[in-house]
Formats: C-alpha cells, sequence, structure tokens
C-alpha cells in the first residue's frame, strides 16, 4: 500500500468520526484518532509464530488503526529472529527503521536509521520501526511511554512473562500471540465500528454506577492472524458467551 492509499483512508476515517461525534481529539475525544501499536518480541517466543503474528500486524491493512507500528525484540532473540523477518517484510515493500544496534546487527543497507520521533508515530503505511531492548520490562516501560493505549502484543511461550505483560500494560486491548489486526468491533463480535476508544471514563451526562466501569479485552492466542479470516480460510464463530464474569 502507498502513502495515497493511506492518506485516502485516514481523510475517511476522521470524516466518519466527525459525523458520528462532536468531541473528538487525538488524546482526550470519545474515539482514538492516533496510536502507536507496538508489538513486543520476547526471548522465549516461537520465531515462526513472531514473524507470522508481526507480519501480519503490519502488512494485512497497514493503514488501518490497529496496525503494527513499532516492535520491541529482545536481545537475546534479535539475532535469529530479524534477519528472517526483516527479509519477509522487504518482500512485501516494508521500510524499517531500526535502532543502533538493530542497525549494526543487519547493516544500513536494509535498515533506515531511525530517529526519537519514529518512536511515536503513526504511520499508517508501510514502515515499521523496530527496537532491541534488554528485557521485557524494558519493552513494558517503553509501551508505557511511547504507547497510546490502543492495542499492544506480546509474543511468548513463557507464562510468566505473558501474565505479567497482560496484567501491567494499561491499554484497550493486551494481546498474547495474537496479532493486533484482531482489535475491531466486528472481529469481537459487537458489530460496525466508527473507532477505538482509548478513554476509560466514557460517560456523557447523568453517570450511574454503569457508567464509571470500563473494558480491557485481553486476546490469548497460538499465532492467530487476521489474514487467514480476511481471506476466507478461517471464519468467526460470535456467540453469547455464558458464566462469563469481569475481572
Amino acid at each position: 500500500m502507498g502513502a495515497e492509499r493511506a492518506k485516502l483512508f485516514g481523510a475517511a476515517r476522521r470524516v466518519v468520526i466527525k459525523l458520528g461525534t462532536s468531541t473528538v481529539t487525538g488524546e482526550n475525544g470519545e474515539l482514538s484518532t492516533s496510536r502507536v501499536e507496538p508489538i513486543v518480541v520476547d526471548r522465549m517466543a516461537d520465531i515462526e509464530m513472531a514473524l507470522r503474528v508481526t507480519i501480519d500486524s503490519k502488512v494485512q491493512y497497514p493503514a488501518a488503526c490497529n496496525a503494527a507500528e513499532s516492535l520491541l525484540v529482545h536481545e537475546s532473540i534479535a539475532g535469529r529472529f530479524l534477519p528472517l523477518l526483516v527479509s519477509e517484510l522487504k518482500k512485501a515493500g516494508v521500510e524499517v527503521r531500526g535502532c543502533a544496534k538493530t542497525v549494526a546487527l543487519l547493516g544500513a543497507s536494509r535498515i533506515v536509521p531511525a530517529t526519537e520521533r519514529d518512536w511515536s508515530t503513526e504511520y499508517s503505511d508501510l514502515i515499521l520501526s523496530v527496537k532491541i531492548v534488554a528485557s521485557a520490562q524494558e519493552a513494558i516501560a517503553r509501551i508505557h511511554r511511547y504507547g497510546s493505549g490502543h492495542t499492544e502484543a506480546i509474543v511468548t511461550e513463557d507464562g510468566d512473562t505473558a501474565k505479567r505483560f497482560m496484567d501491567e500494560i494499561d491499554a484497550a486491548g493486551v494481546y498474547h500471540n495474537v496479532s493486533t489486526r484482531f482489535a475491531d468491533g466486528f472481529r469481537y463480535g459487537l458489530g460496525a465500528e466508527l473507532g477505538v476508544s482509548t478513554n476509560k471514563l466514557h460517560a456523557r451526562g447523568p453517570v450511574g454506577l454503569e457508567g464509571l466501569t470500563s473494558y480491557k479485552y485481553k486476546l490469548y492466542g497460538n499465532g492467530h492472524i487476521v489474514a487467514e479470516y480476511a481471506n476466507g480460510s478461517r471464519h468467526f464463530k460470535h456467540r453469547p458467551l455464558t458464566g462469563a464474569g469481569r475481572q
């Protein structure tokens, strides 16, 4: 997808949101119109799964509000994972902007040196920023600094790390081994949507107890990607949940 298509999508999205509400702003409005979804590839990640999840999150529809914009990779797996990932991303036409360690690992001919601005930029295009981190805790800290509270994902086979990530990340959607592209009202079985709210207090007018409640969606998967649902090889099976309570 080129920059022109991304611009058209962004313009259309702004029109829809303007029609649906008069209170939208980038940070304080009812709906979020900008975000930076990071994916964390942990030291205990399954490499094949991490490739599937990252590529789907970035490439399947890069102009969407749930497409990944940044990748945080544990230093102990970076040497095995990043060469494979970048090769696949290049085939898909993705420009990779990396930290100094990423450039040193893969070479300046393949990686564009990232600037500070890249860590908080919503590209809405085939561009991905990559940062090598020393630990899962450093990745969580960077998400707290640069993330927008939209959707964040981790790929790991370490249950303790996954639990810490799912509990500590303050976002509307927190995913384990799942593509960020699942952050969508239709895919959740909620019907059509106009946007994704990153607010917690959303009520307007007189507020009762229900108006003070909010949601955090946790998705657990096994390398699930949206492309398989988009091409019809898999199908959603929405059904009412019985006995499910809020946490």
